[in-house]
């Protein structure tokens, strides 16, 4: 495991599974993922309880994802339409991707628990389409439990080998932080061009 990571167990103990799943889940690109595996290692070697650790990622989970759903509630449609279009996100795309949420939002919202880069912004995606909070609020919490309960295991009975855990779930995380980071870089260097021109 690596030491930054230990070096964090170290000092934040439970919170920093708790921050690092809140803080992914509010739609930031942190490793709330590698954190929940981490703490369930170290779960395995008895420095930290399982229990504790996926009651960490539960919380930290459905408190980011509520913090994103507001985020997409209040700002996130208005953002879409005023900047959408620099992404092909047109208002016709938009109508139906609000039109998809209408008919599918309770499974996407706990399926995208389990998809590295719907799990970043799916809460944000969920909010700006006007789901309602009633409804996005029981399928995120019932996602959260599930998730953090099968990859608190995971990372629990696969604690011998932090490599095979990276492998089973880290590529695709890396793959799509990598993502989130070019987009965010290009994002960036269009609007100091924009700036400068």
């Amino acid at each position: 495991m690596p030491e930054w990571i230990l070096q964090l167990f170290e000092r934040y103990g439970y919170g920093a599974v708790f921050l690092g799943v809140m803080l992914e889940n509010a739609g930031l690109p942190v490793p709330g993922e590698t954190m929940l595996l981490a703490g369930a290692v170290l779960a395995h070697f008895d420095r930290l309880r399982l229990v504790w650790v996926i009651l960490a990622a539960v919380a930290g989970a459905t408190l980011g994802d509520n913090l994103g759903f507001l985020i997409g509630r209040w700002g996130g449609r208005a953002f879409a339409v005023r900047h959408g279009w620099k992404f092909g996100l047109t208002e016709p795309r938009l109508a139906k991707f609000e039109g998809f949420f209408e008919r599918h939002g309770p499974k996407t919202v706990f399926i995208a628990r389990f998809v590295t880069g719907l799990r970043v912004f799916g809460a944000l995606l969920a909010g700006a389409s006007r789901l309602p909070w009633w409804t996005f609020l029981f399928y995120n919490a019932a996602g959260a439990v599930v998730w953090s309960a099968v990859i608190g295991a995971a990372g629990y009975f696969l604690g011998h080998s932090w490599e095979s855990i990276e492998r089973w779930v880290g590529r695709g995380g890396t793959v799509a932080l990598a993502a989130v980071i070019v987009v965010g870089v290009w994002l960036w260097l269009r609007r100091k061009e924009g700036a400068g021109a």
